[in-house]
């Protein structure tokens, strides 16, 4: 597919895409089967279809989820980890479209005018990851089955801006990853508030203080609880409990780590405090959602 390099810091891989500053979007329609790309991400804001690709694990940040026969996603997140596992997906033809595009392919001057609000609107959603559901791919399968085999340049460039316009019109978009999570819902204009994130970002497996945080960034232990709640829409505490959970979250599928050492790996100081903060943050114990994602149920 593409090159790409290691992170020192992650398993993750930061992949570099084909696209260059000619380029409008990158589009590979393969057949395949099997799953074999790991976990990346990349700059480029990215579409993916699959189809006949059932039990496969889609994980985008901290969701995890097993997909049906057809699924489509959209992600925006610079930082936002993504990818396709093989999970139990038995199929021997799977299709996959991937379509890479830059940001300023929609934000620039003239699609900052009205009749792109939609589209504009979707894409800051999609900066946690967004999927659609079935009814929307079914309609817009037909531009997306013969947007790879359209020699004309022009026409698939307007192609593909009547497919997310037919995307950003979906009565039903679903969000994938929590914010926290995927980095986003900040001000990045703000380095106070970035230097803050990322301290917790490499930090969150152990205690962090108010006074620290606020000490870290020169303010007040008030004045920086009012800052940063202004700023990111919650609370100091309220952002890094969503950010252990998230990690936990991914744990709890992606390991067999006991649920205690998830729990502590994670900046939790006792096992009944982790139970009783998942539960109101996922609707169920950690135990019941390692259990629920076993029964490999299928998201469509």
């Amino acid at each position: 597919m593409s090159t790409a390099k290691s992170e020192n810091t992650t398993s993750v891989i930061k992949e570099i895409t084909p696209l260059s500053e000619g380029d409008c979007f990158y589009i590979a329609d393969r057949h395949k089967k099997e799953f074999t790309y790991p976990i990346h991400k990349h700059v480029e804001c990215e579409l993916e279809f699959l189809s006949n690709a059932a039990g496969a694990n889609r994980v985008v940040g901290d969701s995890s989820e097993f997909i049906g026969n057809l699924d489509l996603i959209l992600i925006t997140g610079k930082d936002l980890e993504h990818g396709i596992l093989q999970g139990e997906c038995k199929s021997e033809d799977i299709r996959e479209i991937t379509i890479q595009f830059n940001w300023d392919f929609t934000d620039g001057t003239f699609f900052a005018r009205n009749q792109f609000n939609s589209i504009r609107k979707m894409m800051i959603q999609a900066e946690k990851g967004i999927v659609f559901p079935q009814e929307t791919i079914l309609k817009v399968y037909n531009q997306l089955d013969s947007l790879s085999s359209d020699n004309t340049g022009f026409y698939s460039v307007l192609k593909l801006l009547t497919i997310l316009h037919e995307l950003s019109i979906s009565p039903d978009i679903r969000t994938l990853s929590s914010s926290s999570f995927a980095r986003t819902g900040t001000n990045t204009e703000s380095r106070r508030v970035n230097k803050v994130q990322n301290y917790i970002n490499e930090n969150y497996k152990n205690e962090i203080h108010l006074n620290d945080m606020a000490d870290l960034v020169n303010m007040s232990p008030a004045s920086f609880s009012r800052f940063f709640k202004l700023r990111t829409g919650r609370s100091l505490t309220d952002y890094i409990t969503d950010i252990r959970i998230g990690h936990a979250t991914r744990m709890l599928v992606d390991t067999t780590t006991t649920i205690a050492e998830i729990g502590y790996s994670c900046g939790f100081n006792n096992l009944s405090n982790f139970n009783r903060i998942f539960k109101k943050k996922k609707g169920c114990s950690p135990k019941e959602f390692r259990e629920q994602y076993r029964k490999k149920k299928l998201v469509i």
